[in-house]
């Protein structure tokens, strides 16, 4: 298993980055709020999960060794792959997971794309045992909906990781904003798609 990579990241996409390691790029997939927090030329330590797969070998990183268990806790349960775990991740935190799992939140969970009720309920069958309650405080969890509009920084970061100018990417978080109209925003890799959309629009 490769716990984790380090090196320069060598770019940033919505859906994950490139980090050279001693002159080989490693593409690893990560969460909005992993990529939120690397940027392009800068030194990052990411810790990895490797998926192996028969036509296949991915690396999927995050933000902390956290992240990470969790990632790894929740392909344990039916039904639930690598892309899944990772779009869990990408709606809730660790400890929002957590939490979900161990007060059978059904609907917390059902925000995930992909889940479903009666997905919901095998997930809080099966995990409820294995992650536990909330671990420490959630630090202000970013994915927290109790946040207002948390969804800006991330997006913003992660377009001027793309190269966009602080300027820009502040207007395209406005326009995306504009959209929602007071309305529960996606999950934040659609968010930033919505952005990269306005910022390509003449």
């Amino acid at each position: 298993m490769i716990a984790f990579v380090s090196g320069r990241v060598a770019a940033a996409g919505p859906d994950g980055a490139v980090i050279d390691v001693h002159g080989v790029g490693l593409s690893v997939q990560c969460t909005p709020a992993t990529l939120a927090g690397l940027r392009v030329g800068e030194q990052a330590r990411v810790p990895t999960s490797l998926v192996v797969r028969e036509d296949s070998l991915t690396l999927f990183g995050f933000a902390d060794d956290d992240e990470r268990t969790v990632f790894e806790l929740l392909q344990t349960a039916s039904g639930v792959g690598p892309r899944l775990a990772l779009a869990m991740l990408a709606v809730h935190s660790p400890n929002a997971l957590r939490r979900a799992v161990s007060t059978e939140d059904v609907t917390a969970l059902t925000k995930v794309p992909g889940i479903g009720k009666k997905g919901a309920q095998r997930i809080v069958l099966e995990l409820r045992d294995r992650l536990g309650g909330p671990v420490g405080d959630d630090g202000g969890d970013l994915r927290s909906p109790a946040r207002a509009e948390p969804w800006r920084d991330q997006v913003q970061m992660g377009l001027v990781n793309l190269g966009w100018s602080a300027r820009d990417a502040d207007a395209a978080v406005d326009a995306v904003a504009a959209d929602l109209d007071g309305g529960e925003a996606p999950p934040v890799a659609a968010l930033l798609r919505s952005a990269l959309k306005k910022l390509s629009k003449p």
